[in-house]
């Protein structure tokens, strides 16, 4: 009985220093693959510079192309004169139901243009629509009659309403109606 608990013993203190080593290699693997990692990254801390020093250049483009837009925008708005139509005026927007339905002008009406219904304009004006509130405008076509309402002046698509208006939530604005004359 003494000599199995001898070589029992035994076969657990060579378990235990096998998986003692066995430890400590696998430590020295692990110290060993950080310190190629540190060096991975400061071998690649140039590649990384360039990559963000590009990011940085295709954003500033990004901005530039930007900044000529508006540019191009204004000087395309002072090419234009402005008539007074009416100011004070009720703008609501289009159902999204009539999307893709005729218009009176046989265009066919889509919601995310930049199109408006007006009672007595001619189709084909183009007018700045200016929420007094806060000075945004859009300049839309008319393509359509209406709105079949005495109260209301202009029906703008819902893309076009939603650029001028403050609180999304709302379906009528105050505006300025202006009829667009090219110089």
């Amino acid at each position: 009985m003494t000599q199995k608990f001898i070589i029992l013993l035994l076969t657990c203190l060579s378990v235990l220093t096998i998986s003692g080593q066995e430890k400590k290699a696998q430590l020295k693997e692990k110290s060993k693959e950080k310190t190629t990692k540190n060096t991975v990254t400061r071998e690649n801390k140039e590649q990384l510079k360039v990559i963000a020093s590009t990011k940085v250049d295709t954003t500033k483009l990004k901005i530039k192309n930007i900044v000529q837009e508006i540019d191009s925008t204004k000087n395309a708005l002072a090419d234009l004169n402005f008539k007074l139509l009416k100011k004070k005026a009720h703008a609501s927007y289009y159902h999204q139901k009539f999307h893709g339905r005729r218009t009176a002008s046989g265009k066919k009406f889509d919601n995310n243009a930049y199109t408006a219904a007006h009672k007595k304009l001619p189709f084909g004006t183009k007018v700045k629509v200016t929420n007094e509130v806060n000075g945004k405008f859009v300049i839309v076509e008319i393509t359509d009659r209406g709105p079949f309402s005495k109260v209301r002046e202009i029906d703008l698509t819902k893309k076009a309403f939603m650029e001028i208006a403050d609180n999304k939530n709302s379906g009528v604005v105050f505006v300025t109606l202006e009829v667009v004359e090219e110089k």
